[in-house]
């Protein structure tokens, strides 16, 4: 399995970025790489990447251990030393005599040195984990694996938040377990559930569930990142001469101002009125126009219609 990615170049950041500089950096790549903007089958995959590289580093605590053990900072144990933990890394690379393994419960692709680390413990350093020479301790507790499942919600609740009861099945029978869903959360992003994962053995503690969030497909809303979209049917006479007109939003009723002359395809912009942001900046709704006519029309509307027909000298169709 290939190394993961560097967050910050998932990002493309640099490791003293600024939280504001995180986050542009986000909503920037999100407008690109987001499933409903891009139909490329790879950028689903991609989008999942920039969004946990996200989550990981836009929080202060989970950043600090990210810098501090890099792409293990899951499975390493809370009191871990981060100077003795990189010391053992270095050391383990270039000892003499070594002999590696993948140990059951960590990630694929993280191995692990038996042979000379510079005078470092591992047992030390994991805290009884690994037994001597190198073997795995029989009476040493094993931390158990983290797991994930993908938690659908639609936009409401992702822009509201709240509480979700789940069920899941495992080796342990079925648990039900209520779930927190903070406000403003979008697809890709996971929420984390400690000690609702894998069972350990030999006493260790649980692994984390990991909840990917999934938005579905809404018949109103059509999300860019936080940003929420939403078309506005106008008639013809409320896009030429404008109008103030009620829109539809996640959070409630608003009134958008439509300025004269607004064609199809006009995009008109609700501050703030996007997915709630609770480490910055909100996203914002922005109102597409769409101009409708009338099926059928009475004499009267007919008779105007053509009176501008007539009148007008507007060519849609004339290049400008």
């Amino acid at each position: 399995m290939p190394p993961a990615e560097d967050f910050y170049s998932v990002l493309g950041v640099s490791r003293g970025a600024s939280a504001d500089e995180i986050q542009r950096a986000y909503r920037k790549l999100a407008r690109t790489y987001h499933p409903d903007v891009n139909k490329d089958p790879a950028a689903e995959e991609r989008f999942k990447q920039i969004s946990e590289a996200y989550d990981v580093l836009s929080d202060p605590s989970t950043r600090q251990r990210y810098d501090a053990f890099g792409p293990d900072f899951r499975r390493v144990p809370e009191d871990a030393d981060p100077a003795t933990w990189g010391r053992a890394r270095a050391g383990s690379s270039r000892a003499r005599s070594s002999r590696s393994w993948e140990e059951e419960g960590f990630p694929e692709g993280v191995r692990f040195s038996t042979g000379s680390a510079e005078g470092i413990d591992l047992d030390d350093l994991f805290g009884g984990i690994f037994g001597g020479g190198g073997r795995r301790s029989s009476r040493g507790p094993i931390s158990g694996p983290d797991q994930e499942v993908e938690l659908e919600l639609t936009v409401e609740e992702a822009y509201r938040g709240g509480t979700r009861k789940l069920t899941l099945e495992g080796p342990g029978g079925v648990r039900n377990v209520d779930v927190r869903i903070p406000a403003g959360v979008v697809s890709g992003q996971r929420i984390r559930l400690a000690g609702q994962g894998g069972q350990g053995s030999g006493g260790g503690a649980a692994g984390d569930l990991y909840l990917v969030v999934r938005i579905a497909p809404h018949p109103r809303y059509r999300l860019d990142g936080r940003d929420v979209i939403v078309d506005l049917p106008l008639a013809a006479w409320e896009g030429a001469l404008g109008a103030s007109v009620p829109v539809e939003t996640p959070g409630g009723q608003a009134t958008v101002k439509v300025p004269k002359g607004s064609s199809t395809g006009r995009r008109l912009r609700l501050k703030g009125r996007g997915l709630p942001n609770p480490r910055g900046t909100p996203g914002d709704l922005y109102a597409e126009v769409k101009l409708m006519v009338p099926h059928r029309l009475t004499r009267e509307e007919e008779r105007l219609f053509e009176e501008l027909a007539g009148t007008s000298k507007f060519n849609p169709r004339r290049s400008r």
